[in-house]
């Protein structure tokens, strides 16, 4: 409904929105920042009005995707569903997405880059589980392959392995030896590298047996 501006109020509760009285009367809400083009006296028509309203969805919808990222990196599929769930329309969510990259907030490659260095870091896995791990978040094809390139397999398996190991201190080999290999597995390590790996991490764990056991290692787990 068109009408003169006769007052624009910070709202008490949400000081980032403002509201906008029409002919003296209240008519809508607004973000502070498309509110900011506003003033008393103005006369608003309908398409006017139309148009605040639908850059006040795209602000809200915005400031919904910042406090999402703000907890930690995301990817443009993460933020597409948490929008969606807002039921925010695809059109404001593409243009969400596209202020948020071209700010550099968001940023598949780089998001799967961080990825793969923290599981490196604090909870090793394999090529194999790290790419069904971003494929599920929605990075793209060659964004995963530049972020495993490179990737020391063997050194995260000996790892991962050292580290569970401890766990499995005074059990017999052939137990031993199948936790491990299950473990290993399970992190999305193929069976060449853990066959590779499982004698280093029972020779640290298991001394001088480890010596008479290798040919065990030849046998499928």
């Amino acid at each position: 409904m068109p009408g003169k501006v006769t007052a624009l109020k910070v709202q008490p509760r949400n000081p980032n929105r403002v509201s906008v009285y029409l002919d003296g009367e209240f008519a809508f809400g607004l973000a502070r920042i498309v509110a900011a083009w506003l003033s008393v006296g103005q006369e608003l028509s309908d398409e006017k009005i139309r148009e605040l309203r639908a850059k006040d969805e795209v602000e809200v919808a915005l400031l919904r995707g910042l406090n999402f990222l703000s907890h930690r990196p995301r990817t443009e599929q993460e933020v597409r569903q948490t929008l969606s769930k807002k039921e925010v329309p695809e059109s404001v969510q593409a243009e969400v997405i596209d202020r948020l990259r071209r700010n550099g907030l968001l940023d598949d490659a780089r998001f799967a880059g961080l990825w793969v260095e923290n599981r490196s870091e604090f909870r090793p896995r394999g090529g194999r589980a790290l790419r069904l791990e971003l494929r599920q978040k929605g990075v793209p094809e060659p964004a995963i392959e530049q972020a495993l390139h490179g990737l020391d397999e063997q050194a995260l398996a000996l790892q991962a392995g050292l580290k569970q190991a401890r766990r499995y201190r005074g059990l017999a080999f052939e137990d031993f030896r199948k936790r491990l290999y299950g473990f290993l597995a399970r992190r999305g390590f193929d069976y060449d590298t853990i066959r590779t790996v499982a004698p280093q991490v029972w020779e640290a764990v298991g001394g001088a047996q480890a010596a008479t056991k290798t040919d065990v290692y030849e046998v499928e787990p």
